[in-house]
């Protein structure tokens, strides 16, 4: 069996956040979602549980849950197969009600662009050039 990945986000809002995803063109796997979490599917074996403030809670035993606005948890990146790509993305995670959260990077073998989406969580949608890989 492959190694699977569920990166784990307290969300305030299910039904707004699974709809601001829907919209970058995620779906969502009806076996592991419901009024509590909504498992979207990244990738092959890549996912992440969006999960209510108070159902998150439930895995936490003393720590608080991050506000995203305000701190940084975590940096989530997701490369794509070009730039052209990334930009598809960004701009409908913009259009979806996400926002910069900073400006992007184009560092020549590499451009990124990440957004934050509707909780804060940060995104970092990003393209790295095959052959910078390689060398």
């Amino acid at each position: 069996m492959s190694t699977k990945i569920f990166v784990n986000l307290a969300v305030k809002d299910l039904e707004k956040t699974k709809a601001y995803f829907s919209a970058l063109g995620y779906s969502f796997n009806p076996q592991f979602t419901d009024a509590n979490a909504a498992c979207m599917i990244i990738a092959e074996d890549m996912y992440a549980m969006l999960l209510t403030e108070p159902f998150f809670k439930g895995f936490l035993r003393t720590t608080a849950i991050a506000d995203a606005r305000a701190v940084t948890e975590v940096l989530t990146a997701l490369s794509f197969e070009s730039r052209a790509a990334v930009d598809a993305i960004a701009e409908k995670a913009l259009a979806a009600g996400g926002t910069p959260a900073r400006e992007p990077e184009d560092m020549g073998f590499m451009y990124n662009r990440p957004i934050a989406d509707l909780d804060g969580h940060i995104w970092e949608y990003f393209w790295m050039d095959p052959a910078h890989i390689e060398k």
